[in-house]
């Protein structure tokens, strides 16, 4: 593999710009993360060192405004970074605390490894070259290492290393959580296994999760041991070792920092300390290590990767994105009941909760390695039985899913949060988005279309869609007068309408996106039981209480719901052409592209539920999960009639009421637009693709990186440009490069196969590996063919 544009460079060292490079040189392997602050730096100031793990979360309590909030958080664990030195009895290193004179940054995509060049003056006008690298190990999840070449430039002297595992950390990396308990761990244990291997023992204090790292910190020059004198140093929640020897003036030497991370969640083990210091006690050199490390970074850039033919920085963006999806899914993720956050393993916001961006993450997956979307869907699976308990408790039938979920899949959403612009703590009714419920039926739908995993559907994934099937049957009430079914009291992925102008009551009336897709989750439910082997079929419908009547309501709704028109505009929901219009051009000169306008009119004692203004594409959400056949198919079932020829007016009509809130909201315009204007997309495109990169938003990317925007600009090229798409069980391609797009190269997984993929704007190549020996559907442009044997074929596109 040609390994050009897999190499992230910073020049220069930016306090201003640490948080955000931080985030973006996070290393993780599905199982755990840390981000990419120096090992010299504790938390606080421009740095935060946190390492966070797949599934460890813990609740704590605070009050608020008289109120008792409890939140759920992806917790910040132990920091087994810290690592630094001193010259004689001069103070201790910091990359703040000394005169930068040259400084480089590299993140390598290609083998997942940071490495850093600087050379400094400390005060005592010393003068020193560090070279520092770092991994996270792809191939042998509990691993990580640090590697130190350290060359004195004009000195000679005694250096003292200090080597610490720091458990005295809290949650902070998200400046608006600060003010609320964030302290979840307690300190267990700490100690000496032997004498280069040191432990730390924290628990968190609700959820008792236990995690337990060992690090041996080794001294080397020309590959030898050095000879040195070993302190160990303990204090609460603190372990650290210093190593003290001679180094002369010219001569380079290594500091090899290796650490092993157990947890209480871990299979096949005995307890986490023991397996922690074992782990070490068997574990090579850092080179050693790195090997294999790198090997197994190969094989996924070998499946994972997508090559296009563009701006070199184009093709460095889109292998950052796909980067970050391996780093939080992975191999090591299996088996671990975990979802896939938002912001990654990268960071604190939404407190690492499990929201709907599975949804624009999940079909790169699934083209690449569907079992890792299995693994997320039986996340799901496993909460259902805690989604029935919630629908019981708001007063309906079948399962209610969370719109933020996290240990046990309950309601984690915030009651309140706080607005930065203007430092008021108000009420946060987001948990009405309804619609995650849809789209986890469309993740289910997806991958079984892609895979024909007919096994997951018969043992987990029917008995979902009919529950959440049986959740919009009993939300939806007749409108006698209408002769309609409609939806009342929910929010729309817009989220900036959470209630009507001046109302006290949460929730808005036939939301279209919502609807529209209910009904379509119960078009679902009716397939799935012609699919379903008759016993089967019978044994869920006792086992869930769904009689011939129920069915009947599905289909009744299926083609009766409501949906909200204005003239040709598909209202985005009812009464939002009552809505007054926005200023634009004020907010925008004033505020640039991308506004989180319901906090700045909340700052101005306004409210954006007043205006005809979205924070990300609603109703262009259908267009892009869904052809505009499909659309009209849809909607005409409904007893509409819908000419997908106004699908442009639509678009031009959100797409200047839409504020840019949110990264997918770039994403989605982007996609929509794909088949009316590719020039245009082109240019959303570019834009979506350096959102985190460039921290459009102004300070979210610090936070963690939006994995959903990440995979979704990943699934444009996959997807949206090669007209790649599922329909029954034949796979489609329509190729629609745009200009600026001269060829892209990609491995596809379908159904057990193989299929290597070229396409530019002359011709398109599919090389058919042969899988399991059934055969396999592919339509291009119209022509179908019917590929069984290993094959090439090459279709003209002139």
């Amino acid at each position: 593999m040609d390994k050009k544009n897999f190499i992230i460079t910073y020049d220069g060292y930016d306090p201003k710009l640490e948080p955000i490079r931080e985030s973006l040189c996070t290393l993780g392997n599905g199982f755990f993360a840390t981000r990419g602050c120096h090992e010299s730096s504790h938390a606080g100031g421009v740095h935060y060192s946190g390492t966070y793990l797949a599934g460890g979360y813990n609740r704590l309590e605070t009050k608020i405004a008289d109120q008792i909030i409890e939140n759920e958080d992806l917790v910040n664990w132990p920091n087994w970074l810290f690592l630094t030195f001193k010259i004689d009895e001069n103070e201790w290193f910091s990359l703040d605390s000394v005169q930068i004179l040259d400084y480089k940054q590299e993140l390598n995509l290609h083998c997942g490894l940071l490495q850093n060049s600087i050379r400094f003056r400390d005060n005592q006008e010393h003068e020193t070259s560090m070279k520092t690298f770092r991994f996270v190990h792809m191939n042998s999840p509990h691993i990580a290492a640090i590697l130190w070449v350290l060359t004195p430039e004009n000195w000679s002297g005694q250096i003292t290393i200090h080597s610490a595992i720091d458990g005295n950390v809290k949650n902070c990396g998200v400046k608006r959580y600060c003010d609320l308990n964030n302290q979840h761990l307690e300190q267990v244990r700490h100690g000496l296994a032997s004498e280069n291997c040191i432990y730390l023992e924290a628990t968190t204090n609700q959820s008792h999760i236990n995690m337990s790292q060992a690090v041996r910190t080794l001294a080397f020059i020309d590959e030898k041991p050095i000879p040195l004198n070993r302190e160990t140093l303990q204090k609460e929640g603190y372990v650290a070792q210093e190593l003290s020897f001679s180094c002369t003036r010219g001569h380079s030497f290594t500091i090899e920092k290796v650490a092993a991370l157990y947890t209480s969640r871990d299979t096949a083990i005995s307890e986490p300390t023991l397996e922690a210091c074992n782990k070490l006690l068997r574990t090579g050199s850092f080179q050693e290590l790195f090997k294999s490390h790198e090997i197994a970074w190969k094989k996924l850039w070998d499946r994972f990767d997508i090559q296009l033919s563009d701006s070199d920085r184009n093709q460095l963006l889109l292998r950052l994105h796909i980067f970050h999806i391996l780093q939080t899914a992975s191999p090591n993720t299996y088996d671990l009941d975990v979802g896939i956050p938002p912001r990654g393993l990268h960071g604190e916001a939404y407190r690492g909760h499990i929201l709907w961006d599975e949804l624009f993450i999940f079909p790169f997956l699934n083209f690449r390695n569907p079992l890792l979307t299995r693994e997320f869907l039986l996340y799901r699976y496993r909460r259902l039985e805690q989604a029935r308990y919630s629908a019981i408790q708001s007063g309906y039938r079948g399962a209610m899913y969370p719109w933020q979920s996290g240990s046990n899949g309950r309601e984690e959403s915030q009651k309140i949060h706080l607005n930065p612009q203007s430092g008021r703590w108000v009420s946060d009714d987001t948990f009405l988005q309804r619609h995650v419920n849809v789209a986890i039926v469309y993740n289910i739908w997806q991958y079984f279309q892609t895979t024909d995993d007919k096994e997951f559907i018969y043992f987990f994934g029917a008995e979902i869609i009919f529950e959440i099937a049986k959740f919009w049957a009993s939300l939806s009430r007749y409108n006698a007068e209408r002769k309609r079914f409609e939806i009342h009291g929910v929010i729309g992925p817009d989220e900036y309408h959470t209630r009507y102008p001046n109302s006290d009551k949460a929730g808005i009336n036939n939301n279209a996106y919502t609807n529209i897709m209910a009904a379509w989750v119960l078009m679902r439910a009716l397939d799935i039981l012609t699919i379903l082997e008759e016993r089967r079929r019978d044994e869920l419908l006792y086992d869930l209480d769904i009689d011939s009547e129920e069915v009947d309501r599905w289909r009744q709704i299926s083609q009766k719901m409501f949906i909200p028109f204005t003239e040709d505009i598909i209202d985005q929901f009812e009464g939002y052409s009552d809505l007054k219009e926005l200023d634009w051009d004020y907010y925008k000169k004033n505020y640039g592209d991308n506004i989180r306008l319901d906090r700045i009119l909340e700052s101005k004692n306004d409210s954006v539920n007043n205006y005809k203004a979205s924070k990300q594409p609603d109703v262009l959400m259908l267009f892009y999960l869904f052809s505009a056949e499909e659309i009209k198919e849809t909607i005409n079932r409904m007893g509409y009639t819908f000419d997908p020829m106004k699908i442009p007016q639509i678009i031009n009509y959100y797409r200047n009421r839409t504020s840019h809130g949110s990264t997918l909201s770039r994403l989605v315009l982007s996609w929509v637009l794909s088949r009316v204007h590719r020039s245009q997309s082109w240019e959303v495109f570019e834009n979506a693709l350096i959102s985190d990169f460039e921290d459009v938003q102004g300070g979210t990317t610090p936070e963690g990186i939006h994995l959903g925007a990440m995979a979704g600009t990943v699934d444009m090229i996959q997807r949206c440009y090669t007209g790649l798409e599922v329909k029954g069980d034949e796979l489609h391609f329509n190729p629609q490069l745009p200009q600026n797009i001269f060829e892209i190269k990609q491995r596809l997984r379908y159904r057990s196969h193989w299929i290597d993929m070229t396409v530019n704007h002359d011709y398109f190549k599919i090389s058919f590996e042969k899988g399991w020996g059934n055969p396999v559907k592919i339509r291009v442009n119209g022509n179908l063919f019917v590929f069984t044997e290993k094959i090439e074929k090459v279709f003209s596109l002139k």
